[in-house]
Parts: C-alpha cells; sequence; structure tokens
C-alpha cells in the first residue's frame, strides 16, 4: 500500500482539493480525497508531494518506429527495426506523465501484447491496428503502385484499403481479429498524403456505416480522421464516437456532435511541430500551412459549442529531439490553454474524457476516485499556475501505472 500527501489534488473532473490524500491500494485507489477524512495507513510507504493527479491520456498517437516525417517510409523498413524503436516511444510517453494511449493506427496491437506481459515498459495501449482507407484515401501511399499498398495492407501492415460496404466489412473484422479495441478510419483526406484533399470525404454513408455496425457489434467504437465539414457531418451520422482534428468544423458540425455525444480529439501537436519544424514532405507542408490557422479556430470553437474534447496529440516519430516525437505529448495542454481552454479544462480532457473514447472498451481510469485504477502522477508544481509543468517531463516527479511505480 502507498500514501501520497500532496499540497493539491487534481482530481480529472470537479475541484481540486488542497491538502489531500491518494492511498494506492494494489492496481486500485483505495481512498482521494481530503487529508482530514483519509483512513490510516500506518504500514503505507508515504509519498509527499506539491500535486498529485490521474495519469494522462493520448488518445490520438500512433506507434510507427518511423524517424522521418513520411507515410511512404512504412513499407521500406522491416517492421521488427520499426517496433524497437518504438520501445523507446514508450518509456517517452511513461516519463511525460501518458499512463495511456490510444493508438490509431500501427504497431501498438503487437506493442499492448508486449507491455500487458512485462516484457516492455510502457503505458497502457488501446489499439486500432491498421488505419482502413479508401483507394487514392488519406491512408494510400500515392507515389506506390496499387497492388503494392494492397498487399502491404494484406500482410499486416498499417494501412488497409477498403472499398464497398463488404470490403469495409471485413477491413473491420480483421482488426478485430487481431484484438483491436478501436477502430480507426480516414473520413477524409488528410495532409502526410499526397493527392488527396483534406476537405473531401471519402468513405461514402454506406462504407462508414457498415464499419461502425461491425465494431458495434463487438462493443468497439469507431475513430474517424476527419478534417473536412462533410466528413464529419457523415461520420457523426454513421455512429462514429470520435472526430480526430477537426479542421473545418463550423457551428452546424458542431452542434451535431454536441446532439450525438461525438467527441473531438485535438491533435494541435502535430499542426504546431509541423509549422515550427518544416519536417514534412513538400507537399504535405503545403497542404499543413493551408489549414494550419482553421484548425487553431476550429478548436477553440468546439469549446465555445461545448462539444465534448478529448487530448490527442498525432505523436508519431521515434527519437528525442525530433519533431513530433514521442515525449513530448505534453506539449498538447499548453497548446489548447494557448487557444482559449483553463488549465482545468484541458487536464479533465486529457485524463476523465481519454477513456470516453474508448466506449465500451473504456477501463476504469482518468479519475482520482475509490475504485479506480492507480494511474497516478505527483508533481513538483502546480498546472493549474502554469500549465507548461506538464510538458516538461523533468516536473513529473512520480507516475504509477496500475499501482505500480514506473518513474520516480
Amino acid at each position: 500500500m502507498q500514501r501520497i500527501e500532496a499540497e493539491l489534488m487534481i482530481p480529472g473532473r470537479g475541484d481540486p482539493v488542497r491538502d489531500a490524500v491518494v492511498v494506492i491500494d494494489g492496481a486500485r485507489i483505495g481512498y482521494a480525497g481530503p487529508a482530514g477524512a483519509a483512513p490510516a495507513t500506518p504500514d503505507a510507504e508515504v509519498v509527499r508531494a506539491v500535486v498529485v493527479m490521474p495519469g494522462l491520456w493520448d488518445c490520438h498517437s500512433h506507434l510507427l518506429g518511423l524517424r522521418v516525417l513520411d507515410l511512404n517510409r512504412l513499407p521500406m523498413e522491416p517492421s521488427a527495426l520499426r517496433a524497437a524503436r518504438a520501445t523507446m516511444d514508450l518509456r517517452a510517453a511513461l516519463d511525460a506523465g501518458f499512463t495511456s494511449v490510444r493508438e490509431v493506427g500501427g504497431l501498438g496491437i503487437y506493442l499492448a501484447r508486449a507491455v500487458a506481459e512485462g516484457s516492455v515498459e510502457g503505458p497502457h495501449i488501446y489499439a486500432a491496428g491498421a488505419v482502413l482507407s479508401t483507394t487514392a484515401g488519406h491512408g494510400d501511399l500515392h507515389s506506390y503502385p496499387l497492388s503494392w499498398v494492397a498487399d502491404f495492407g494484406h500482410l499486416g501492415g498499417e494501412l488497409r484499403l477498403a472499398d464497398g460496404p463488404a470490403e469495409c466489412a471485413r477491413a473491420a473484422r480483421e482488426q478485430l481479429r487481431k484484438d483491436a479495441k478501436v477502430i480507426k478510419i480516414c473520413a477524409s483526406g488528410g495532409v502526410l498524403s499526397e493527392v488527396d484533399h483534406p476537405i473531401h470525404q471519402q468513405f461514402t454513408d454506406a462504407e462508414m456505416r457498415a464499419i461502425v455496425e461491425v465494431a458495434g457489434l463487438a462493443e468497439r467504437v469507431v475513430a474517424a480522421h476527419c478534417h473536412g465539414k462533410p466528413g464529419i457531418l457523415a461520420a457523426v451520422e454513421a455512429g462514429v464516437a470520435t472526430i480526430e482534428h477537426g479542421t473545418f468544423l463550423d457551428e452546424e458540425a458542431a452542434a451535431a456532435m454536441r446532439e450525438s455525444g461525438t467527441i473531438l480529439v485535438t491533435t494541435r501537436t502535430i499542426v504546431q511541430e509541423i509549422l515550427d519544424s518544416r519536417a514534412a514532405p513538400p507537399y504535405a507542408q503545403a497542404k499543413l500551412e493551408a489549414i494550419a490557422a482553421r484548425h487553431a479556430e476550429a478548436m477553440a470553437l468546439a469549446r465555445e459549442c461545448g462539444v465534448r474534447v478529448a487530448v490527442g496529440t498525432d505523436l508519431a516519430l521515434s527519437g528525442a529531439g525530433l519533431p513530433v516525437s514521442w515525449g513530448r505529448n505534453g506539449r498538447e495542454l499548453v497548446l489548447l490553454v494557448k487557444l482559449g481552454f483553463t488549465p482545468l479544462e484541458v487536464i479533465e480532457a486529457a485524463t476523465a474524457v481519454g477513456p470516453e473514447t474508448l466506449g465500451p472498451q473504456a477501463p476504469r481510469s482518468g479519475l482520482l476516485a475509490e475504485g479506480f485504477d492507480a494511474d497516478v502522477l505527483t508533481l513538483d508544481a502546480d498546472p493549474l499556475v502554469d500549465i507548461e509543468v506538464l510538458a516538461r517531463p523533468e516536473r513529473i516527479t512520480g507516475v504509477w501505472k496500475a499501482g505500480r511505480r514506473v518513474k520516480g
């Protein structure tokens, strides 16, 4: 048993508590609240901290093991090499305070098993397997022969092309066969794909409904990569659980998301990191620069319109110091505060809302409350005063995952 005594507890949802105690009892939280009401724990290990809060969630990330921001490299480098690189990304996530990741396309489907069995240290991974895309869509590698891309997907690669409702249903079932916890689709064009346009809807309404239906039969939800408004509205109507990016969100689309309970996953970090570094291929750099300001406006509008928001980064590269690389996950909270969110709002988006992006697969996580998973952080300063604390791993003094201390 462990007892964390903190000057401030941020529970994930609700008001902060001064002079607080969190008791970790095995893999669960036994108590979280005011010190005056805490149970006696004479045999517990005592940890003192400035702030205690739930472990963070990155609800949009990719474990690809790439060293450059070019998806055309995926078939060119052995998956074993990329997986080995990605094990360091898992360590970087823990050091940054992220105890859970929703991995929406990549090697996470396999790395989750290595983490679960204890072979690799890392956060909880809730993975999608391959990204589902139409031919010529955001998940297609446009400069390769089409047969090569199709073979890559059928042989277990991170991108799976599917056209027509029947093939879409089959592609979704293939990810379920790998035990995917969420299904990822490309409902619109994107930035890192060469010839498609971010605004254009890609899967048809019928194709998206087929994927949502198959996922729902297995109690999984669908995450929809989507920049353009046509795709946002179609995806929401089809029943997806989350819209990823949401660049061209307007008041009509925001109202549809609010009424349906669809969550927006923010991904401001990748936008800013590409702007700062100019690390993307020229065609992608041009597309990103054309939509960056609109994406910022959409994030602020979502908040104003009451859309539920979860934190996601879209980080994908392996290697400390590289742009768009793992370990920089906490920057998302800082960027959202700059767009008008309060620190308490972004902390809730990065904790309590995170599990909600998984629907029925959600763990009991994201809150400091009795019976919840003991995924916990301690900090040396108050992020409600300075949100930058959560973007600096050295300020995170302790990390517990399922009750076991993995940092500090």
